[in-house]
This record gives C-alpha cells, sequence and structure tokens, in this order.
C-alpha cells in the first residue's frame, strides 16, 4: 500500500509541476492545485498510516506511542485543504479579471507567434 501511495503522491507532483511550467495561467492555476494535493498526501501520510486506531489518548491503554494515531497532520491537512479552496477561487477570479482585460489566459499576456 505504501508503494501505492507514494506513486500517486510522485504523479500528482510532478503533474503538477508539468502544468506550472505551461504558458497558460489556467494550466498554472491547475498544477498550483495538483502540488498542492501532493504535499497534503505526503503530510497525511507522515502520520501513519493506519486504521482501528484511536487518535487520542485513552487512560485505560497502555502509554505506547505506536497504539494510537498521530491527529496533527490530519488538522493540519484539513486546513490546508479548506485554505487551497479559498486560494484557489482567489485565483479563478483574478484569472478571469486578468482575461477581460487582457484578452488572453497567457501568462506573459501575449500570445505566441509560432
Amino acid at each position: 500500500m505504501e508503494l501505492i501511495y507514494a506513486a500517486a503522491i510522485g504523479v500528482l507532483a510532478g503533474s503538477g509541476v508539468w502544468l506550472l511550467l505551461r504558458p497558460r495561467t489556467f494550466q498554472f492555476i491547475m498544477g498550483l492545485t495538483l502540488v498542492s494535493y501532493a504535499v497534503n498526501l505526503f503530510i497525511f501520510g507522515m502520520g501513519r498510516l493506519s486504521s482501528g486506531r484511536p487518535p487520542v489518548v485513552d487512560p485505560a491503554m497502555a502509554h505506547d506511542p505506536s497504539w494510537y494515531t498521530d491527529p496533527l497532520p490530519q488538522a493540519l491537512v484539513l486546513t490546508a485543504i479548506v485554505i487551497g479552496f479559498a486560494t484557489t477561487a482567489l485565483f479563478l477570479v483574478v484569472l478571469l479579471a486578468s482575461r477581460g482585460l487582457t484578452g488572453t489566459d497567457h501568462v506573459d499576456g501575449r500570445e505566441s507567434q509560432s
């Protein structure tokens, strides 16, 4: 499972970087979104992938840290998802305003002459 998880993170990060290098603003925004998803999955994976374990310390159980899931990465990823949605919406509004003013969505404001 860890190999599939790592491959998914790699594909998302690679696709995001490829889109970041494209000349269109919308592709750049989608690249930022994919890279942020890859980072969120990476942070989430750092909290140990486990199921059926309690996220908080139970006084009745032994005080061995391997019995518990770390809740901090889950909270960080949840916060990052909310902030990511807000910034993506802001970027799309700026993209639409820029396209309305310039008539193009090319990053430098000019269409390529090829």
